[in-house]
């Protein structure tokens, strides 16, 4: 039996037993778990770090500030203080927070007075409305003030652990091990609490049935659609509740530097402000069924190689700008907890980097909720005194019994090398959260086991697919997850349009044109598994449609639609003639099958996920960005044989499809991305038209891998491997405008079947403001930097809304459309900004000839950069250009900012 990694107030001898419903559990050798010490690697404990920070780390003049750059590394002592450490000789072991008498003072939390009626004071279960510019009205940035929701929740917190004993708080912060509770993460019930169930996340609930299968976070992202991302969220939440489970471990919000990067699926694209936006309302989403999210993963978690044994480099102004800047808007949404990555940052793991979990999170950010541990990646005890909250799930390595939580942090703290009051800290935090999403009330019971799936005695098998405001309605969140993958779809070219690459009548849609008499169907991704769609483990394998990445991000199908049946259902009503062909590899079947017919479809795939499964090569990141299968052979024999042949690609990101992208006869080209459950159904609805495609696109596709300003970095298994982030803030199409770099599509690009004009762009600046921040805003407005407060990256009066962007658009086609309008700003040279920069975009769906005026808001948060010597948000000195367009590139208006 594995041990329950928990303490009892009292524990008689070493072999104390406990019942935990019919298993007995043993907690023999907690206590000599003391012992163990910290290691550079989970699956490597004896292998000292040879690497060190790249010199590309050293703090420059224009990237400067204070984290820290020393290497964490083993240093072989006595067994208590090596469990208690694993900093370098001469790096302290305390904190800021610890005062010098030794007492721990929590972090102030922002104030508790509500905020002035236009940012209204809000229950996390009732959130704002969506921020959206319906009918041409004013996009008013909504920030919800939870801070009278997390002072009850404080005081009710410090009420339940107030009798609570030593063993008891650390207790709540202490995962009980690996598969020893229902959930891939359990917090022990504690006298008449019931603990806590945490749940993998992105995409769905992981390890359990009856669920839904949502699209991934990057179609999520790809829709610039902040109606159908709350939705998505709201639904996700829903059927975590309605599981049980009170921890969502998502949204994942890491930016998808590498574009081969295994998990970037999981985020929401290579842009801060668009990954931010989709953030913070994935969060308000989850968190309005009363579940806790957790924004994932902080920090700089941008490969998968290595990534427990690899150093992120980077500076302080890339990381507020680029890498933070969607934990911001999380915490500015009430996210309740923040899961710490498994790399270091500057030399310094990232649970136990002090300057990352408390100056900047929970002092700069003010967040109020707690920081637990990626599976694993608590790599010393002293974690907790650097701001580490919760250790999941537990045990140092799987199985082990041992952890450097449990018995080691309540050690540490009797041996006066850790403050009991960061342990009430810890306690408090963790269950302010439980009362922030009221789990108190009415909150059912986990009604699944995820690891003893097939045991009917723990199983309940519970519907949650279902679950509204009004009724149960078993559809209603497979209609959701549809019009998500279905507006995520995005139309990278199409001959019938003539916007790009010149006219016909060839094209999509596929109604468009008179009747379909015949279509072919090519591509093994256009069908299901050899025995369905749950055929490997965590998805870790493909042999079908590729509906979403592998991992622990991953959810099993109650049932996956695929393109073909999807096709099949569609063409039985038109009476129109399908054949097939699913073999990547049978060139003369696909001649065949392509030859004479109206229009041959064909699907084409790529996949990544997390690095422990290795799948054709790839562990987790993608060795490139190819089509999988010899996908561009497929697609270059059957554009050979039909003139009217369209590609629908299926992918965890982008692909280099230079190979046969002007191919004369490639008359449409469909980015599906990972549309989960429902992506058959979705690719059809737009590929006959009944969905307009509106979707942009997340990421740059480029023309060559090694036109993208960051890769890949590989090492060995004995060096902690450094990651320069030379780049600096030059990510995705930053990184293309500054180095004049042709993109095949750019960023925000996307086609419609109909076409929109643009005009009367005005900007004006927003007056109104409280008499009391008038001071500070007008500080800024002379180049003064944000002062250094608890909670002042999210002040209220640096994102009150500021500018006003006002333009029209116009439906110029033949049919109802979305178009995003996007806004960017071009900084003045003395900023050293990138050449443009996105902060604004909404969605406006229009009628033929119907137009409506935009209005979107800027804030002075989005017109700062972060000075990394007054450590504070700094407007430039110069001329704010600012452009209106249809992508990155393709800018249709231009004004200055009238300051």
């Amino acid at each position: 039996m594995f041990a329950y990694l928990l303490l009892l107030p009292a524990l008689v001898g070493a072999q104390t037993v406990l019942e935990s419903g019919s298993e007995s559990l043993s907690i023999s050798d907690v206590a000599s778990s003391s012992a163990i010490s910290s290691s550079v690697s989970l699956s490597e404990p004896d292998v000292e770090p040879t690497g060190a920070p790249s010199e590309s780390a050293t703090a420059t003049e224009d990237d400067s500030g204070s984290l820290s750059s020393v290497l964490t590394s083993v240093v072989p002592s006595e067994p208590a203080s090596s469990v208690l450490s694993s900093a370098a000789p001469g790096e302290p072991a305390s904190t800021s927070v610890t005062a010098d008498d030794g007492s721990f003072t929590p972090f102030p939390l922002p104030s508790h007075k509500p905020l002035p009626p236009l940012f209204p004071s809000s229950d996390p279960l009732k959130p704002p409305a969506v921020d959206r510019s319906p009918g041409g009205e004013a996009s008013k940035v909504i920030l919800p003030d939870f801070a009278p929701a997390w002072k009850t929740a404080y005081e009710r917190a410090k009420q339940h652990i107030a009798d609570y004993s030593l063993e008891e708080k650390v207790n709540v912060a202490t995962g009980v091990g690996w598969e020893q509770g229902r959930c891939v993460g359990n917090i022990p019930a504690i006298r008449n609490w019931g603990g806590l169930c945490l749940q993998d996340a992105p995409s769905g609930i992981r390890f359990a049935d009856h669920v839904t299968s949502f699209p991934a976070g990057v179609n999520a992202a790809a829709t610039w659609n902040r109606r159908l991302i709350r939705e998505r969220a709201d639904a996700m939440g829903r059927e975590f509740r309605g599981k049980g489970v009170n921890i969502a471990l998502g949204p994942a919000m890491n930016m998808a530097r590498v574009a081969a990067g295994g998990r970037n699926w999981e985020g929401f694209g290579a842009d801060p402000f668009l990954a931010g936006e989709a953030s913070y309302e994935s969060v308000l989403g989850i968190q309005a069924a009363g579940v806790q999210a957790c924004a994932k993963h902080w920090l700089n978690n941008e490969q998968e190689h290595k990534r427990t044994t690899s150093s992120s480099d980077v500076g302080d102004r890339t990381n507020h700008e680029i890498y933070a800047h969607p934990f911001l808007r999380s915490v500015q949404a009430g996210v309740a907890s923040v899961m710490c990555a498994y790399n270091l940052i500057n030399g310094t793991y990232a649970c136990e980097n002090n300057e990352l979990q408390n100056d900047i999170l929970k002092e700069e950010y003010g967040f109020q909720g707690y920081i637990l541990s990626d599976w694993q990646a608590t790599m010393s005890t002293i974690s907790a005194d650097r701001g580490l909250d919760m250790s999941m799930p537990g045990d140092i390595t799987f199985y082990s019994g041992n952890s450097y939580f449990g018995q080691n942090l309540t050690d540490a703290v009797n041996r006066g090398e850790i403050n009991e009051g960061r342990v009430d800290d810890m306690a408090t935090r963790i269950l302010a959260g439980y009362y922030f999403a009221h789990q108190d009330k009415n909150f059912p019971p986990v009604n699944f086991d995820g690891f003893r799936r097939t045991d009917e005695s723990v199983n309940e098998h519970v519907d949650v697919q279902g679950l509204s405001d009004t009724k149960k309605d078993k559809n209603a969140h497979a209609r959701i997850a549809r019009e998500v993958a279905a507006a995520s779809a995005i139309l990278l070219k199409n001959n019938n349009q003539g916007t790009r690459y010149g006219g016909g009548n060839r094209g999509l849609p596929l109604t468009g044109s008179g009747k379909l008499r015949n279509v072919a169907v090519i591509g093994s991704d256009a069908s299901y598994g050899s025995i369905g769609p749950n055929e490997f483990p965590d998805h870790g394998g493909v042999d079908g449609i590729v509906g979403i990445g592998w991992g622990s991000g991953t959810s099993d199908y109650t049932y996956q639609i695929s393109p073909l049946e999807a096709i099949q259902a569609r063409t039985r009503e038109e009476r129109t003639a399908v054949n097939w062909m699913l073999n990547d590899y049978a060139y003369d079947r696909a001649i065949n099958a392509a030859r004479r017919q109206g229009a041959a479809l064909v699907f084409i795939q790529s996949s990544s996920g997390e690095e422990y499964i290795t799948y054709d090569g790839n562990q987790g990141d993608r060795r490139n960005l190819t089509a999988w299968h010899d996908g561009d052979r497929l697609v270059e024999t059957v554009a050979a044989q039909n003139n009217n042949t369209i590609v629908i690609v299926h992918s965890s990101g982008q692909l280099v499809v230079e190979p046969w992208i002007d191919h004369p006869n490639i008359t449409a080209v469909v980015w599906g991305g990972l549309g989960g459950q429902e992506a058959g159904n979705a690719i059809v609805d737009v590929l006959w038209g009944d969905v307009n495609p509106s979707g942009k696109l997340p990421y740059t596709i480029a023309k060559r891998r090694e036109d993208y300003g960051a890769d890949l970095v590989f090492g060995t298994p004995q060096e902690i491997l450094p990651i320069p982030y030379d780049d600096k803030l030059l990510i995705d199409y930053r990184w293309f405008d500054a180095q004049n770099i042709e993109p095949r599509f750019e960023f925000g690009f996307g086609m419609s079947y109909t076409s929109f004009e643009y005009s009367n762009l005005r900007i004006s600046s927003v007056s109104s403001r409280p008499a009391r921040d008038g001071e500070l805003e007008d500080a800024w407005a002379n180049g003064i930097a944000s002062p250094q407060v608890v909670g002042g990256s999210a002040a209220l009066w640096l994102h009150r809304p500021a500018f006003e962007v006002q333009f029209r658009i116009k439906n110029t086609g033949g049919v109802l459309g979305t178009e995003i309008p996007q806004v960017y700003i071009h900084f003045p040279d003395s900023a050293d900004e990138p050449p443009s920069v996105l902060r604004g975009f909404t969605d406006i769906e229009l009628k033929p000839g119907q137009q409506k005026n935009v209005k979107i808001s800027l804030s002075r948060y989005d017109l700062s950069f972060w000075d990394t010597i007054s450590q504070g948000w700094k407007k430039a000195d110069g001329e704010y250009g600012l452009s209106v367009g249809a992508s990155s590139r393709d800018f249709k208006l231009r004004a200055t900012v009238p300051f």
